[in-house]
């Protein structure tokens, strides 16, 4: 005989779903994986890891920022001067990514992507001579000025040297060279701007003849100088406020 409604019995309670393994705790991406913009999407993806890091933002002359600030503070750390850490990309900072870019050998624009934040990353720094002591030195196939203290690697500077082109001066032709040798700074000039027969010189140290590290407004990346060694007027007045324009300082060129 068919059960009625009452003496139905209630139909039994379906399992439970088994539980789901604990998810994996995914690390914070490194600084160094930032600056490298490691791996990809797809990549990521493919092994499982997660979405990969987003590379870091494209930077040159006249941003602002947290970005310009870490590569700022990431300059310094290496010794490339460029003033104060603040946050905006100016003249110094410039200067500053002008020659990481020559001492890692990359195009010398001033805009920092994804080559030279890997440069930065890696640490680049230029190869020296002066490895004891106090001295400056010009390494005219880079067009960079080093300077060492105590066998220390104290700053980096972008430089421009003698362009290598003819010139008339003095009642004759003369060719723009920057002489290679070991010299030392034997006359000084302080009080800013010096009015010479080539053009003004910002707080020249002489070691050669007419032949001077001084500040300029004009300093590319490539030589142009008629022989003198250029650097930016704030890295100049920064050198003289920590005495390294002294007489008898040691400059090695070459």
């Amino acid at each position: 005989m068919e059960p009625t409604d009452r003496t139905r019995r209630p139909a039994p309670s379906p399992p439970a779903p088994p539980a789901l393994p604990p998810l994996l705790p995914v690390a914070a991406p490194s600084r160094r994986a930032l600056l490298l913009g490691a791996g990809t999407l797809g990549a990521g993806i493919a092994l499982g890891t997660g979405a990969a890091a987003a590379a870091p933002p494209t930077l040159r002359r006249g941003d602002r920022g947290a970005g310009v600030k870490s590569l700022q503070q990431d300059l310094a750390d290496l010794r490339y001067w460029l003033g104060a850490v603040d946050g905006s990309f100016g003249h110094n900072t410039q200067q500053a990514v002008y020659a990481l870019q020559k001492a890692a050998g990359l195009a010398k624009d001033g805009v920092v992507g994804p080559k030279t934040y890997s440069a930065l990353s890696r640490g680049v720094q230029p190869k020296r001579r002066i490895t004891s002591g106090v001295g400056v030195e010009v390494a005219l196939g880079s067009q960079l000025l080093i300077a060492t203290t105590k066998g220390r690697l104290a700053y980096i500077l972008n430089t421009s040297t003698g362009s290598g082109e003819r010139y008339y001066s003095g009642g004759r032709w003369k060719t723009a060279t920057t002489p290679k040798g070991d010299f030392q700074m034997y006359s000084l000039y302080s009080s800013g701007w010096q009015s010479g027969p080539l053009g003004n010189l910002y707080r020249p140290g002489y070691y050669d003849r007419g032949w001077a590290i001084h500040g300029s407004t004009s300093i590319p990346t490539y030589p142009a100088s008629h022989g003198c060694c250029r650097i930016s007027v704030r890295a100049t007045d920064m050198l003289w406020k920590a005495s390294w324009f002294v007489k008898g300082r040691r400059v090695l060129i070459y």
